[in-house]
């Protein structure tokens, strides 16, 4: 299976909502790497890396996002992979 690694921004009501950990959950389910983080903005800014159609799966879960969240738009940006091990929740 072909590796794929995007780096996203989430738009909308998903700071003081349990985005980051329910993201973190997520991606543990679908065993892919990389982190989530929250931004100055108001965003949350994550790394996904993984078998391409588990990352596409954690890319149609972030428009939906945690439950208390209302996601507005997700920007998604490919990059290379680089081997990204675990998922973190950085600060």
């Amino acid at each position: 299976m072909k590796s794929r690694r995007v780096h996203v921004i989430v738009h909308g009501l998903v700071q003081g909502v349990f985005f980051r950990d329910y993201t973190r959950r997520q991606a543990w389910m679908l065993e892919v790497n990389g982190w989530v983080r929250n931004r100055r903005d108001g965003t949350v800014e994550a790394v996904i890396e993984g078998e391409e159609n588990k990352v596409a799966a954690m890319i149609d879960w972030l428009h939906t996002g945690s439950p208390h969240s209302v996601v507005d738009s997700v920007d998604v940006r490919d990059e290379e992979p680089l081997g990204e091990k675990g998922f973190d929740i950085r600060y």
